[in-house]
């Protein structure tokens, strides 16, 4: 493991080599959005492929409320009458988790890369490098120790919470309008009943981009960065991958 991280910490580092005529101290930081963007491009194809899949469930909407309707009293045979439907269509439920999946490794590499103070055997001088004088190996709450919220640090990080609450806002309304536009059949249990709290969750679920400002607050700079830099891109790409036309309308009206 020491050896991965050691190979990991040359790479960012040759990032930041890369970036520093154009970023100078701030290189790193940038080597780290750079980074995140590979890893961004790298998943892209299964994004949408994820897409592709989201909105042939949503066309497939009118049939599984069908099939719930004719098999509630059967819940063994419902179940194995949506399997089928799935299958036929060629649509995995469970697609659009993928693209998320495969993001986590790259996510606590940067985190432990940059909580560890020593990389095999020497010690991390990836800590040492800032962001506009804030320490990417550091958290929100030493930022507040050294200047407080409007110090040099704590800029930094009200400048990641603003955009964070602007991308959490944008997607918020997105999909405050699609789930207005397109209701999803209630999923039910294996007795066919809905299943306890997926009401409460459906209204909850407009609302979790907003925790993502927990998540910028509590990790260190250098994570916050991928976490803010993921997260953009995830609100801009599903904009794209998700965006209506009249076809695409014109194909989901009967589920409305």
């Amino acid at each position: 493991m020491s050896a991965f991280m050691s190979a990991f910490a040359s790479l960012v580092g040759a990032f930041a080599d890369l970036l520093q005529p154009l970023f100078q101290n701030a290189s790193t930081a940038a080597a780290i959005v750079l980074f995140t963007a590979l890893v961004r491009l790298a998943v892209h194809p299964l994004s949408r492929a994820a897409a592709r899949g989201q909105k042939a469930r949503t066309k497939l909407q009118p049939q599984i409320a069908e099939l719930r309707k004719k098999h509630a009293k059967n819940p063994d045979r419902m179940q194995k009458a949506l399997m089928e439907l799935h299958a036929k269509e060629k649509v995995s439920p469970l697609s659009g988790c993928l693209p998320s999946l495969l993001q986590m490794p790259a996510f606590f590499l940067l985190y432990h890369l940059f909580s560890s103070r020593s990389i095999g055997g020497e010690p991390n001088s990836l800590l040492g490098h800032e962001l506009l004088g804030a320490p990417l190996g550091e958290r929100w709450h030493d930022a507040l120790a050294d200047g407080g919220p409007f110090g040099g640090q704590g800029l930094v990080y009200l400048a990641l919470f603003v955009i964070v609450a602007a991308v959490a806002t944008f997607n918020y309304g997105r999909t405050k309008r699609q789930m207005a536009a397109h209701p999803v059949a209630p999923a039910t249990g294996p007795d066919g009943q809905p299943v306890p709290g997926m009401g409460a969750m459906t209204k909850v679920m407009p609302l979790m981009s907003f925790l993502t400002l927990f998540s910028v607050a509590f990790v260190p700079l250098a994570a916050a960065l991928y976490i803010v830099t993921s997260t953009t891109w995830t609100a801009l790409e599903r904009a794209y991958l998700y965006r209506e036309t009249p076809a695409a309308e014109a194909a989901v009206a009967p589920a409305v």
